[in-house]
This record gives C-alpha cells, structure tokens and sequence, in this order.
C-alpha cells in the first residue's frame, strides 16, 4: 500500500509450534516492526484496515505464550 506495509497473513498458532525458537524471535521481530510502521504511518495518514493492529498484537502474544511455553520445564506427574 501506500505507507509501504504489506499486510502479512495471521499465522496460526499450529504454525508458530511448528516453528523453532529462533524462527520465532525473528518472526516475532518481524511483527514488533510491523505494528510500528503501521502506527507510525497512522500518524502521517488515515489506516484503512484498522483491524490489522489487532491481529498483530495478537499473533505477537500467540508467539510470547509459545516461547513461554517452551522455556517453562513440564510438570511431572
């Protein structure tokens, strides 16, 4: 689009198990960049798909939770 944002596609949360743990920071990255450039395009002109915000932050926590997961050791029971 104009501000130079491509929107990327919501990634599915069996995705972003699927992928590694440096995959995940990257992509994490990738999505922290994002929302910034939307929101600081946001400042300049009018967003025409202001849902795209949303999803972002979602798919940022849906991968925070994954890496959580990862890192936390599993209960023995």
């Amino acid at each position: 689009d104009e501000l130079g944002i491509e929107p990327m596609a919501s990634d599915t949360l069996k995705e972003f198990r699927k992928m590694a743990a440096d995959q995940l920071h990257e992509r994490e990255k990738e999505l922290r960049l994002e929302l910034y450039k939307l929101r600081t395009g946001a400042t300049v002109e009018k967003v025409k798909d202001t849902s795209q915000y949303r999803k972002i932050r979602k798919d940022i926590a849906r991968i925070l939770t994954i890496r959580q997961e990862q890192n936390t050791p599993k209960a023995q029971a």
